[in-house]
């Protein structure tokens, strides 16, 4: 019976009824003492690694967790980071697309020869609409780069391809190479519309939204008596460009001469624009 009372209150005080009669431990009873805690402990967190469920679980509560128990290595939260390339490449910001695209072979009596179709969309307010399609050919990209050069001598302008010289050697117009221009050319011009310069140049303006003969006959005008202006003072501030350890109040004269070189330029388009209107109405 006294045996009996004994297993009875060991059972109902969690300990194996060895405990109370001196015999070991059995397989199921838990380990005591500081080892067995410690043990006990690692075998936790063996089986929380193997199962890929808790893992799972942990990840999602981590968050309520205290933040001074993460370890400093850490990753940055993905969000972050698609809010910070977010940032980096925000399309709102551009307000000038072009595209290049639809090649249409030409042939004539003298030359065969490719145009491209090309849609600009923009937002900017010096723009009479906001789409326009335009086509143009190789040599009309030659125009503008060469307008570029002249207008902007100390920028680097973006490269074209190069024109197709060779003969017998390939097809000229195959596919594989119309598309390989196509791309190149679509690059040229929006490398040119990204620049914080060339984009507000007024040659590239009239190459997007000129119609054909419009461009023929912008190409074949003279520069205006202001836009000469303009070029005499740009050329009296690329002589100043040569001098060496040049004073700050020149610097900055040079910087005011360049400027008011471009207001220059601009007034007279305006005014040879607005002389075309008035003579067509």
């Amino acid at each position: 019976m006294e045996g009996e009372r004994l297993a009875s209150q060991a059972r109902s005080s969690g300990l194996p009824a060895g405990g109370a009669t001196g015999e070991s431990p059995g397989v199921d009873a838990p380990l005591l003492g500081s080892s067995g805690s410690s043990a006990l402990l690692q075998a936790e967190v063996l089986d929380l690694d193997e199962d890929e469920d808790d893992l799972e679980v942990f990840s999602k509560d981590a968050s309520l967790m205290d933040m001074n128990s993460f370890s400093p290595m850490m990753p940055t939260s993905p969000l972050s980071m698609i809010n910070q390339v977010k940032f980096e490449d925000e399309p709102d910001l551009k307000d000038l697309f072009i595209t290049v695209d639809e090649p249409e072979s030409h042939v004539t009596t003298i030359e065969t020869f490719i145009t491209y179709r090309i849609i600009t969309k923009t937002s900017r307010g010096e723009f009479d609409s906001s789409e326009f399609e335009v086509r143009r050919r190789y040599q009309d990209f030659l125009w503008l780069k060469g307008k570029l050069e002249e207008a902007h001598p100390t920028l680097i302008i973006p490269p074209l391809p190069e024109k197709f010289i060779v003969k017998g050697m390939v097809e000229r117009f195959n596919d594989d190479f119309i598309e390989t221009r196509r791309k190149a050319l679509q690059k040229f011009l929006n490398r040119i519309a990204d620049h914080p310069t060339l984009t507000f140049n007024e040659d590239f303006k009239v190459f997007l939204t000129a119609q054909a003969w419009e461009l023929s006959s912008h190409k074949k005008q003279g520069p205006g008596l202001l836009s000469r202006m303009g070029q005499t003072v740009r050329a009296v501030a690329l002589s100043m460009r040569g001098a060496k350890s040049r004073p700050e109040e020149f610097m900055e004269m040079n910087n005011f001469i360049e400027i008011f070189s471009q207001k220059i330029n601009l007034i007279d388009k305006i005014s040879q624009r607005i002389y075309k209107e008035e003579r067509g109405m």
